[in-house]
């Protein structure tokens, strides 16, 4: 193994979720039509391995919308990040101090757990 290239988040709407993570900053790096007709949504940022796709169903077992926690995405400017969102309507915790720096937390349309984190090391 040498990275991590994709991580599925189960969504019920692809498009809303798109125009969500669109918001966050993500760009849009494939929309295609599957042979099955379902749709494959992948996003990412610029100059990045790891990408996200928005799924609404897995091959290899079930996975429920709003089931993903924990994705944690970095911004430099924590602050401004915040109120961007807050002003976009984005529903956003307080800005909380860690041990590695600061952090805020929100949901997507589905209630999958996303944090947003400035790190100070």
């Amino acid at each position: 193994m040498k990275a991590i290239e994709n991580i599925a988040v189960p969504v019920t709407d692809q498009q809303l979720s798109k125009g969500f993570y669109l918001l966050l900053g993500f760009e849009l790096l494939a929309e295609v039509v599957m042979p099955n007709g379902d749709t494959w949504i992948q996003l990412g940022f610029s100059d990045q391995v790891t990408t996200i796709s928005l799924v609404r169903q897995w091959p290899y077992g079930h996975m429920q919308a709003g089931a993903l926690q924990g994705l944690v995405l970095e911004t430099e400017n924590i602050v401004r990040e915040r109120e961007r969102l807050h002003q976009e309507g984005v529903v956003v915790s307080d800005i909380r101090e860690s041990p590695f720096g600061k952090v805020f937390f929100l949901q997507d349309p589905d209630r999958n757990g996303l944090s947003i984190h400035q790190f100070s090391f």
